[in-house]
């Protein structure tokens, strides 16, 4: 654990905090240890000094396809359960647009696909549903299924959630837009981002613009967590490994004869029609190229507006977290969160 990120969460004695939040307790969702260890304690302790304080905190993670962030989310909703904190988690998915205006908004788009580049998700919505939780009622927000409508997904109900604190995933978490006219966007791109087609470099103006909608809704967030892959060929692999693990576990489940209805609709992440791999292709490639990550990842590194990015984390190959840094701790402001510790 990165000593001034811990301190800056309240966190005196990493061992204590750990005892505390049950984290060497069996998790029903399992992420490497290390990542339990270096981002998802500080994270909970945030959180809990939020809600201690009278607060109703909510922090966005950033992290790109693959990278484990649904199950990074469900781990924290078993260590706050544990902790008495009554956390709510979603992802940037659950607020798409539905089936029609999804279509709509992404016509013609270079990759073909029906989700996932920005412009897709209803973003006003978003920021209701935060506005409106932060009044003190439950959280209302929909809820998507990715296997809904041959795999391309739509809503599937609306749910309303008790919490005390938020914690909402995405790829596109605190991106910022860049302004970028037509020739700039072409340039910029061919010398940070080589390797975008023809189509998709032509196509860049129109996602930055797209990204601007997103702005007050990441204003909501008082805090941005990012998951960042050592090497960006890493998120192609780690979806599609995913997506292997799933069929395997659902396949085996069947031979046995062991997987009711729920248990198959689990494995096969919601319960519908696979993606074929030229779609699931095209899904991540509209991640990767629609805002390449040297353009909009890179700045969340240091990035403070509109809102702090309060730690990053790097993953190897396995998903490992091999380092955990504060980037905008300084030391003055790591003592002075310490002289408000969570756990002594």
């Amino acid at each position: 654990m990165d000593p001034d990120l811990q301190r800056h969460c309240g966190i005196e004695d990493p061992l204590q905090w750990r005892l505390v939040c049950g984290a060497g307790s069996p998790l029903e969702t399992p992420i490497h240890p290390s990542l339990v260890e270096g981002f998802a304690l500080p994270l909970l302790a945030r959180l809990l000094h939020g809600v201690e304080s009278g607060g109703r905190p909510a922090v966005a993670i950033n992290g790109p396809v693959g990278v484990g962030k649904s199950s990074l989310a469900r781990v924290l909703q078993v260590l706050a359960a544990r902790l008495g904190l009554r956390l709510g988690v979603a992802s940037i998915d659950d607020f798409y647009l539905p089936w029609q205006a999804r279509l709509d908004a992404l016509a013609g788009n270079p990759f073909g696909v029906s989700r996932v580049p920005p412009g897709s998700h209803d973003i006003g919505l978003l920021e209701e549903s935060l506005r409106r939780w932060r009044g003190g009622g439950a959280w209302v927000r929909p809820r998507f299924d990715k296997s809904l409508r041959g795999g391309q997904g739509d809503r599937a109900g609306v749910d309303r959630i008790a919490c005390d604190a938020v914690v909402v995933e995405g790829w596109l978490m605190g991106c910022r837009p860049l302004g970028l006219e037509a020739d700039t966007a072409v340039v910029q791109a061919e010398r940070l981002a080589p390797g975008l087609a023809p189509a998709e470099l032509a196509w860049l103006p129109h996602w930055d613009r797209q990204l601007e909608g997103y702005q007050g809704a990441w204003s909501a967030f008082g805090e941005l967590w990012v998951l960042r892959p050592t090497d960006w060929s890493l998120p192609r692999r780690w979806r599609f490994q995913a997506e292997a693990r799933q069929r395997r576990a659902l396949t085996a489940g069947q031979r046995r004869g062991r997987l009711d209805a729920g248990a198959q609709q689990s494995a096969m992440g919601g319960g519908g029609a696979w993606l074929e791999p030229r779609a699931l292709e095209a899904l991540v490639r509209s991640s990767l190229a629609s805002l390449p990550p040297a353009l909009y990842q890179d700045p969340l590194l240091e990035q403070s507006l509109p809102v702090p990015t309060r730690a990053v984390a790097w993953l190897d190959s396995r998903r490992r977290c091999v380092a955990c840094r504060a980037p905008l701790l300084g030391r003055d402001q790591a003592s002075e969160a310490s002289s408000s510790s969570l756990i002594g």
